[in-house]
């Protein structure tokens, strides 16, 4: 569950970088899904700025070269493409609420 300032817009925002939406419930409450992985948005929560990182999401997903180039139209990109340590191709971008989100592919 992550808490964010305006639901409506978090859902709208996410959608356009290829999330579904699954459901929404009066602008207060809503869930959004990435292959298997669902995210559950709720209202009354605060944006994250430079010297706060409120949520870190991480989805994993199948073609992460596919991800970055439909994404970065919509969301400048935080870290670029590169391959980790820990065996896998990522790279990471912040929401329209100031959330660090990184996409993953295993190596």
């Amino acid at each position: 569950m992550i808490h964010v300032p305006d639901v409506k817009a978090t859902v709208e925002w996410y959608e356009s970088i290829g999330f579904n939406v699954m459901a929404v419930y009066e602008d207060s409450f809503a869930v959004v899904s990435y292959g298997a992985g669902w995210v559950y948005f709720s209202e009354g929560g605060k944006t994250s700025n430079a010297e706060r990182r409120e949520v870190d999401l991480y989805v994993q997903v199948d073609d992460v070269q596919g991800v970055y180039e439909r994404v970065k139209e919509h969301a400048p990109i935080h870290l670029d493409l590169n391959d980790t340590f820990y065996g896998t191709r990522e790279f990471i971008i912040r929401d329209l609420n100031g959330f660090w989100i990184t996409f993953g592919q295993r190596l």
